[in-house]
């Protein structure tokens, strides 16, 4: 398994790092992927990538800190080249449901991101809340590039997936898809092809079932792959196996 998006440098992980990689192990997870939101963020992740092999890390700006860190394309490529272990850029994107940024430097955050990763031939890592036709007008421009593209937490409906998998995308399925009220969204997992689904948790938000209620880990992401599986129809290891492939597929990792 790998744990495609959670937030190591978020407590209570942070703290806890060494126990949560054992844990993480002790699972058969073999990659975790720790998302960088702002450049506070970055600073801790520039030291956990150190931690653990198995640790790799992303630098971006999340949508919510578009008004504090509007930063260029140039200075995202100089933060991404700080190691070979950060291999993606994001999570950018936009989030219109809670108004923490201005829309405009959301939307101009979003696209220094996308022309950052073209440049240097990373994936991007995309965070849409209520920003549907927004999300998809911006990545409709870069339509004819060589980008690609992740939607973490995928939450969106059936028609929007539908149209970004006319692009290089990738959905990855988090704990939400665990949840009661989430018989939507499974539906639209059902429809989206094997080879274009991978897993996360977001730790430490988005508990799956059984774990509601309590902070979220990476080792948790067996309760999402086994939900998955069952949407699927699939068992368990094989949606393990095309995950971890679609994974390395997209961050071109072996």
């Amino acid at each position: 398994m790998i744990d495609s998006h959670c937030h190591l440098d978020v407590e209570p992980l942070y703290e806890n790092i060494n126990d949560i990689i054992l844990r993480s192990k002790d699972v058969g997870i073999s990659k975790l992927l720790t998302i960088c939101t702002n450049l506070e963020s970055f600073e801790n992740i520039k030291k956990i990538i150190n931690i653990d092999p198995m640790i790799y890390g992303t630098f971006g700006i999340h949508p919510h800190d578009a008004d504090k860190y509007l930063i260029s394309k140039l200075k995202i490529i100089q933060n991404v080249k700080y190691s070979k272990k950060i291999i993606g850029i994001g999570e950018t994107g936009l989030d219109f449901y809670y108004n923490n940024s201005d829309k405009k430097n959301q939307l101009t955050s979003f696209e220094n991101h996308i022309e950052a990763c073209l440049e240097i031939n990373l994936p991007l890592i995309v965070h849409s809340r209520n920003a549907e036709k927004e999300t998809f007008d911006i990545l409709n421009n870069f339509k004819n590039t060589n980008l690609r593209i992740l939607m973490h937490c995928f939450t969106g409906s059936y028609e929007f997936a539908k149209k970004l998998l006319n692009f290089n995308s990738y959905f990855s399925a988090s704990g939400i898809i665990t949840f009661k009220n989430s018989s939507d969204l499974r539906n639209t997992f059902s429809y989206i092809p094997n080879e274009k689904i991978i897993i996360e948790t977001d730790s430490p938000f988005l508990a799956p079932v059984p774990m509601r209620g309590k902070k979220n880990e990476p080792s948790f992401i067996k309760y999402t792959l086994d939900k998955l599986a069952e949407i699927k129809k699939k068992p368990f290891d094989y949606m393990d196996k095309i995950t971890s492939e679609n994974f390395n597929k997209l961050f071109t990792l072996k």
